[in-house]
């Protein structure tokens, strides 16, 4: 049973002060089905994909927020993953489809995140750890760790880091969603402000709003992106009991099932959006992902080969460093935004990866032309 993606949309992704949870929610779906030229009866479910919009906008229950968009209240499922919640949500959709559930529907992730201050919001996302053995812990904090533990292994990586950011930053200029449409350059990520050290402000993603959606469906359509395989894999969810803090387990296992159901090589794939929460959380997944062997990521970002004419284009969209990162959209938009290059013809394979939380939960698709 072939699963295609026949519908897309993202809004602008940002500080949008000027428009609710609701609002991005409306004109995602509203998007997604202007772009597949479906009628609201025409979807026959719906997933949404959200961390805490209990905590930001005090608005529970989304999946009956979104149901209410369509005048038949079809069906609606909340998917909650922390960082990873669109993906999962995807994952989730896909089951259905595949049980013969349903013959289309829509998946739709959002966030609102700009509502609170910048404390209040690190509190809320600091609920995606391990509220006991990390209590008191903030993801930039974590992630540190990690990026220490990298360092002790494998040696100095500044430039390394920097080289991500940057990067990200240049392809984001093409995106008109994208959070940020301007350059920097390594020596300003490197003397941006220490946050945890190594990561400074420029190696982490910002805070942001947006929303994305995509319509799948089982039906006999040509000429649209197929999702040709997906893994879904777990990890303890503190640092403390992982076997390793310089590969991300989930992803390495998450990986390889999507390979093993799409049946193709991981030397096909052309383009991947990976979660690049940190900078080094790129240079983890690259390697974890097989693009680059441990230890030799950072090396091959700064060399260009994660850019337009290298191996593997990465993060074409400014990944959540610089298209922004509302929490419960991201693996929705990284579909949507692989599926609409493919759908052009730019890339024939493409894969993306979704992480929640310091890598506990990974999920990662592989896309390709029909």
């Amino acid at each position: 049973m072939k699963i295609k993606i026949i519908g897309t949309a993202t809004t602008k992704f940002g500080e949008l002060w000027d428009k609710s949870l609701e609002d991005l929610l409306r004109e995602a779906v509203d998007g997604a089905l202007r772009n597949a030229n479906l009628e609201p009866k025409q979807i026959e479910a719906v997933f949404v994909a959200n961390k805490a919009a209990g905590s930001y906008e005090n608005q529970h229950h989304l999946n009956a927020l979104v149901s209410q968009f369509f005048p038949h209240h079809p069906p609606a499922i909340r998917v909650e993953a922390a960082c990873a919640s669109g993906g999962l949500g995807i994952v989730t959709a896909e089951h259905a489809l595949l049980a013969d559930q349903y013959k289309t529907v829509l998946v739709v992730g959002v966030e609102k995140m700009s509502d609170l201050s910048a404390s209040e919001t690190t509190f809320i996302l600091a609920g995606a750890a391990d509220n006991t053995r990390e209590y008191g812990s903030t993801f930039p904090a974590l992630y540190a760790l990690l990026a220490q533990s990298y360092e002790a292994k494998f040696g100095s990586q500044r430039e390394y880091l920097s080289a991500v950011a940057v990067k990200n930053h240049r392809h984001a200029l093409t995106n008109p969603q994208a959070q940020f449409h301007k350059e920097i350059t390594a020596q300003q990520v490197a003397q941006s402000q220490l946050i945890a050290d190594p990561l400074r402000l420029l190696d982490c993603s910002p805070i942001s709003d947006g929303a994305s959606a995509v319509i799948l469906t089982t039906k006999q359509v040509s000429h649209k992106p197929q999702i040709l395989g997906y893994g879904h894999a777990q990890d303890s969810l503190d640092l403390a009991g992982r076997s390793s803090l310089t590969t991300l387990a989930a992803t390495t296992q998450a990986v390889e099932q999507a390979l093993k159901k799409a049946k193709i090589k991981r030397s096909q794939l052309q383009v991947a959006e990976v979660h690049d929460c940190f900078t080094i959380a790129e240079i983890l997944a690259i390697e974890d992902l097989g693009f680059f062997p441990k230890g030799q990521g950072g090396q091959a970002t700064l060399d260009g080969e994660t850019t337009i004419g290298g191996k593997i284009v990465i993060n074409p969209s400014g990944g959540l460093k610089a298209c922004g990162h509302p929490v419960g959209a991201t693996g929705v938009k990284q579909i949507a935004f692989l599926a609409e290059q493919i759908q052009k013809g730019t890339y024939q394979y493409a894969l993306a990866h979704n992480v929640g939380g310091s890598g506990a939960t990974a999920v990662v698709h592989i896309l390709g032309a029909s």
